[in-house]
C-alpha cells in the first residue's frame, strides 16, 4: 500500500470512529475543507504540519496515521523509509517504529537543517518526547525553555505544549521518541 492510500484510510476510518464530519475534522485541525478530501481520496501530499494537526484533531497519536500490519522484525537503513517534510523549517521526519496498540509511542529519526525552527503545538495531553542527538547540533524543547544539545546528549521534555526544533550545525540527525501516556 502506497503512503497516501494508508494515510487516506487512516484519516477516513478515524474521522468516522470519532463520528466527525468531513467539514467538522476540518475545522477542529484547521485546515481546508478541500485539502482533508483530497487526503481522505489519497490525492494531495500533505506535510508534517497537516498530519499533526489531523493526529490532534482526531486524538490519536500521529503514527495511527501510518499503521498497517508489521512484520517481527523491522531493518529501517538510513537512507530508507519515508521522509515528511515540514513546510516551516528544513526538517525532515521518518517514523521508524508506529506506536503498538499495547503501547503509546512512536520512533522517528528527525533530519535538520539550520534555517528557520520548527514549531510544533501542544500533542495530546501527558506527550513526552525523548531525543537523542546522532549528529550535528540542535536546539530543542518545550518553547522559551529549549536546550542545546550535542551529539549523545539526550533530553526529555513535556510535549503537551508548543514546542520546537531547530538545527544549530548542518546534517543533524535526532532520534526522537514520543510517548503518550
Amino acid at each position: 500500500m502506497q503512503p497516501n492510500q494508508m494515510i487516506a484510510a487512516a484519516i477516513t476510518r478515524e474521522r468516522t470512529r470519532a463520528g466527525l464530519s468531513l467539514s467538522a475534522l476540518a475545522t477542529r485541525a484547521g485546515i481546508a475543507k478541500s485539502t482533508l478530501s483530497q487526503l481522505e481520496s489519497a490525492k494531495g501530499n500533505p506535510s508534517i504540519e497537516t498530519l499533526w494537526s489531523l493526529a490532534t484533531a482526531l486524538d490519536v497519536p500521529f503514527s495511527c496515521l501510518f499503521e498497517t500490519p508489521q512484520p517481527a522484525t523491522r531493518l529501517i537503513r538510513a537512507s530508507e523509509g519515508t521522509a515528511l517534510p515540514s513546510d516551516q523549517a528544513n526538517i525532515a521526519a521518518t517514523l521508524l517504529s508506529a506506536n503498538p496498540h499495547a503501547a503509546r509511542r512512536d520512533i522517528y529519526r528527525m533530519a535538520l537543517e539550520p534555517g528557520e525552527a520548527r514549531h510544533s503545538c501542544g500533542h495530546p495531553t501527558g506527550s513526552i518526547e525523548h531525543a537523542v542527538v546522532c549528529t550535528g547540533r540542535a536546539l530543542i524543547g518545550p518553547e522559551g525553555n529549549e536546550v542545546d544539545l550535542a551529539p549523545g546528549d539526550y533530553y526529555a521534555f513535556p510535549a503537551d505544549t508548543a514546542h520546537s526544533y531547530a538545527a544549530r550545525a548542518p546534517g543533524t540527525v535526532i532520534c526522537l521518541i514520543m510517548e503518550t501516556r
